[in-house]
Order: structure tokens, then sequence, then C-alpha cells
């Protein structure tokens, strides 16, 4: 069956659910990322969230950027995470995450990790910190190790949403991607039991497929795919179960791209920009 799809009436007939009137009631998002030397990605997908509505924000960082991303991101509670000697996230760090992450509506892991090892290391025990209904993104770097520990990941099937590109995807894989990114997305959506957004593809373990119609060369940019992530794990902690919530954040994304390639060009807008034009695309379709 061919991919439906995405159209502004499609998610019209698709509405979010409403958002609560408080910061509890719109969504905990806790997003762990942020090495010594990428805090940025961590932060642009954290801001994406908050601007698709979500409520309560924590970024769990490096500790020697903790202050700075403080101060640069005051909207958010922010938890020091350790770092080895060259900054990036070490091995064990996992541990401070329990509270924060038992209390997260959804978790958000992977934007500016680089680091094989640590990285590895979250992502095996995430499934054991997060609450029995959390929803969990794994973006970026994240997505380069989850093959690795894929039976650690067995525990979140159904509440997983991945957002890898071309090189995560082979990854995932355990192979070149094809000609075909809705097979190779559905492939992985069956491995994993997640909802999967690879290319302009979403895909879910249970076989159904969306085509977003959207989005122009400029979002091949730096930090283009950790505010989509961050839009993402925003609409899961306000309440959108996975699919939907892949859905709406790849088409708003990406008309949010399409809005800058008039505004500014086709080429040279920056991710950052991105996040000023998301609230207002929710608004032209009816959210």
């Amino acid at each position: 069956m061919p991919a439906e799809a995405i159209t502004p009436n499609t998610l019209r007939d698709w509405p979010l659910p409403e958002p609560g009137a408080g910061k509890y009631g719109r969504g905990q998002v806790l997003v762990i990322g942020g090495a010594a030397r990428t805090p940025g990605a961590a932060m642009l997908s954290a801001l994406a969230a908050l601007r698709v509505g979500a409520g309560r924000l924590t970024l769990a960082v490096a500790e020697g950027v903790a202050t700075e991303v403080a101060v640069a991101v005051p909207e958010s509670g922010v938890l020091p995470l350790d770092q080895d000697d060259s900054g990036h996230i070490a091995v064990g760090a996992f541990s401070a995450l329990a509270d924060d992450a038992g209390s997260a509506d959804a978790v958000l892991v992977g934007p500016g990790l680089d680091e094989p090892d640590g990285t590895r290391d979250l992502v095996a025990h995430i499934a054991e910190l997060v609450g029995e209904e959390t929803s969990v993104v794994l973006d970026a770097f994240a997505l380069g190790v989850a093959a690795d520990v894929a039976e650690q990941l067995e525990p979140l099937r159904g509440r997983l949403v991945m957002t890898p590109n071309s090189g995560e995807a082979e990854r995932l894989l355990g192979r070149p991607c094809g000609d075909d990114d809705e097979a190779d997305a559905l492939e992985i959506a069956d491995r994993y039991g997640a909802v999967v957004a690879l290319s302009d593809v979403i895909a879910t373990p249970d076989g159904r497929t969306w085509a977003k119609g959207t989005g122009a060369g400029g979002l091949g940019t730096s930090g283009s795919g950790d505010v989509l992530s961050g839009v993402v794990v925003g609409l899961l902690a306000r309440g959108a179960d996975p699919a939907q919530a892949a859905a709406w954040a790849s088409s708003v994304h990406a008309t949010a791209g399409d809005r800058l390639a008039v505004q500014v060009g086709p080429l040279g807008y920056l991710a950052s920009e991105l996040l000023i034009e998301i609230p207002r695309v929710l608004v032209e379709l009816g959210r």
C-alpha cells in the first residue's frame, strides 16, 4: 500500500491533544545530550519542544557546559552529567538521570552526544530509567549505537520514536540503505518496535506509512535534525501518540523550512530560525 500523503487536511483531521492548563499539564520533557563541544544541539531540541507547547523542560548536559546552558536557556532546568577528560558524557553518567527521567512524560536522547562508549551506556539504560508510560525519542549519535543495545531497548517497543538520517539508518539496519526509503523505514520500525521518520517517510511497526509533501533543500543544514527531534518529543509530552507526533513534527518542520525558503532564500537559513516559525505553522494548522 503506498504511503499516505501528509497534507494540512490530514493533520486537521488528526488533531493534537488539547494542551493542559499549566506547565505540568502540557507535559514534562527531558532532553539528554550536549557534550562539552556540542551543547547547541541539545539546546535547539529543547527549545523546539517548548515551541510546540511542551510545559516543563529539563536539559541534561555535560557538567562542563551546564552553567552556560542554564544561562542560555533560562526556561529550562539543567542537570549536569559526569564527563570524561575530553568533555564527552562519561560511562555511568546515567545514574544522575533517575529522578528526572522517571517523572518525564517524554525523553529525547542523542542531540549533541559525540562519543560511543558514554552514549551506548546511556541508551542501554534509558528503558530502566523512564516511567512505564514515558515515550522515548532516539536521535543523532544515540541512533548510531542503538543497534548495539537493541535488546535493552525492547521494553520501549510501542513508545519509541527514531529519527535517523541515512547513515544512522544504515547502522540500525546493519546494511546499506536501499533505493526505497519506505521499505527501509518499515524494516527499522519492525525491528525496534518504533515509529521511524526517515527522509520523507514515517513508518510504524504495524506497517502504516505516511509521506510528507513539503520541505526544501535548505533543511539540510546543521542543527535542523535537532529541531525535528525536539518537535517530536514536545508533541509526545503534550500527549500525542508516537505516530501522530512523528507525522505532525515532520510536516511542521518541513513547512517551517518552506516559509524560510521564501523569506530568506532556498539555502542559507539557520536551524535556529526554524524555531520562530514553528508556533506560526501550528496556528495555521489550527493547533
